[in-house]
Order: C-alpha cells, then structure tokens, then sequence
C-alpha cells in the first residue's frame, strides 16, 4: 500500500530545505514518503508521527529495513515537541486527508465510495455521524460556510437536517448533491466542500495546525526547517500567516494580525512565495494541482505564544465543536 501513495511535492520540498541532515519530523507521517524521502536525502533519523493508528500497521512490512533511523510515534503533531523529546533539524507536515485514508470506503473520507459516516482520523470521539444527527442546523450551516467556504450553507444544512440520520457517505452526498446545480465538465463534484468542512469539523483541524505550528517553533533548532505543505485555502492562510507573524514580515498590521511591538524574528523566510508542483507532477497526480509549499527557518529567537486570531484562524459563531 505504501508503494501506490506518492506524496505530494516531494521534489520540490526536498529542493527546498536541502541540505537535508540530523533528525527530522514527518507529523503526517500516512504511507511514509516523506519520510522515506527524508531518509534518502540525508537525514541521520526521521520520527514519524500520526494520530491515525492504522497507518501504523500498514508500515510494519517495510519500517524495519531503516533500522533505528525511523521511530513511529502515535499521537498529533500538535503535541508534536513533546512527541519528539529532543531538538529537531526539520519538521515536514502534509495537511489534510491522505490518499489512502480517501481510498478506504471505510473509514468514510470519500463521496466517491459509500462507507460509513466517519471521518475519524484517529478512530475515536464522534464520528460526522454522530455530529450531523445531533448538532443544531444552524452550527451544521455554520461549519459548512466557515470550514468549507460553502456559499449554500444553510440549504445544505437544512437538508441534512430533513434527512436525519444520515449513517452513510453516500446519503450524504446526495443530500449535498441535491442542493446545488449538477457540476459542469471539469468541476469537482458538488459534495467537495461540504465534505472537507465536516472533515475538518470532525478532527478539529485548524486548531491542530496553530498548535502543531508552534509545537514546531518550540522543537526546531535554530536553522532548523519547517516545510508545510496544503491542499485548502483556508489552511494555507494560517501557514502563511503564521510564518509571516512569526518573522516580523507581517506587514503594517489587519483585522487578522494587529499592529504589535515587535520580538526578534522566530523564522526568517528564503521564498517570498509558496512552491507549487513541477509541470511534470501536476499533469501525472490531479492532487498535486491544488498543493503549496511554503518553508520557513528556525532563527535563534525564543519561541513565543501565538494568538489564532492573529493567523486568520477560522471560529465558529457559536463555538461548534
């Protein structure tokens, strides 16, 4: 299964941050790509960290051949330095969902194969079911509109309300489906959004990335890498953000990132931009069409506290979940 998952972005991230040396952390460690990519470029140890345990069972055939230089940790990556219980050289994270949680019906990820209404990374606490058959219409609409930048929200949400319960992937795709016009050639399948919002909702994963993100400023010695790679808008604006606010080149200030005295730079930036794929793995993987890159490196500066509000975080109106 490992071999059939090839990670986004690989080259490009390995271009990125070399030279790649010492211990590294891969917190979306998935099949392992990264890293066994990491491990092939240079890095002395690589930590894989998930909070899905599945992932886990599926590496046991092939982590072995690395001996001690890969560790596989359960937990998130926003507990990510405690995780580590020493000082890194590099932090890799791959957002969002992994190909081959998408391709078990199963685990309930996809629109595409009917499963069960899940969408637990980890397996534990609700399930979207669980969620959706309890939650008001109004936090439903809102974490549709708020996650998923969903404009028909509150039809959806009313909808899915009227079709309570909903236990598998495929009703609720349907139910998604029958608010909105049938998608043209070329568009992505009208469920998309609503799909990602609940995921995210599910396994609260913004807040996952503010804390991963500092847990990452707290373990990454001074010249040590942060590469982050995204698939969704709304999470790449809390990276962007976040490396922008944390190496004082935030600009004169917004609604999001206020006017503060400035501390010394945590990270200093070596792209003004996020990397893409090369022309070659956007026309071989459609997944990759959408992903971007962005690296930021570690200074000597104290790690500090970060408010989510300064990083664009999204909230809930009425706090959700």
């Amino acid at each position: 299964m490992a071999e059939s998952h090839v990670p986004v972005l690989l080259a490009p991230l390995l271009r990125a941050v070399a030279p790649v040396s010492g211990v590294w952390l891969d917190g979306t460690f998935g099949a392992g790509g990264y890293s066994r990519g990491l491990l092939a470029a240079g890095a002395d140890r690589v930590i894989g960290v998930d909070r899905d345990p599945l992932v886990f069972d599926m590496a046991a055939s092939w982590a072995g051949e690395h001996g001690g230089r890969l560790r596989l940790v359960a937990g998130t990556f926003s507990d990510l330095d405690q995780l580590a219980g020493e000082s890194l050289d590099g932090v890799v994270l791959d957002l969002g969902v992994s190909s081959m949680q998408l391709d078990l019906a199963e685990r309930g990820f996809s629109f595409l194969r009917d499963g069960p209404l899940d969408m637990r990374m980890e397996q534990a606490g609700p399930s979207a079911a669980d969620l959706l058959n309890t939650a008001e219409e109004s936090v439903i609409a809102d974490v549709l509109y708020h996650y998923g930048e969903e404009r028909a929200a509150r039809r959806i949400a009313r909808a899915i309300v009227a079709a309570r319960p909903l236990t598998r992937t495929a009703q609720l795709a349907e139910v998604v489906a029958s608010c909105l016009p049938r998608p043209k050639p070329g568009q992505s399948h009208p469920a998309t959004r609503s799909f990602q919002a609940i995921r995210i909702w599910v396994n609260d994963e913004f807040r996952q990335l503010v804390d991963g993100l500092s847990a990452a400023e707290r373990a990454l010695k001074p010249g040590g890498k942060l590469a982050v790679v995204s698939f969704h808008s709304l999470e790449d604006r809390i990276v962007k953000r976040f490396m922008q606010v944390r190496s004082n080149s935030a600009g004169g200030g917004s609604r999001y990132a206020p006017v503060q005295d400035a501390a010394p730079p945590a990270f200093t930036m070596p792209f003004r931009r996020a990397i893409g794929p090369d022309p070659e793995e956007e026309a071989a993987n459609p997944r990759a069409r959408s992903a971007l890159l962005r690296v930021a490196v570690r200074t000597d500066a104290p790690a500090a506290a970060v408010d989510a509000d300064a990083l664009a975080m999204p909230r809930l109106p009425k706090g959700g979940r």
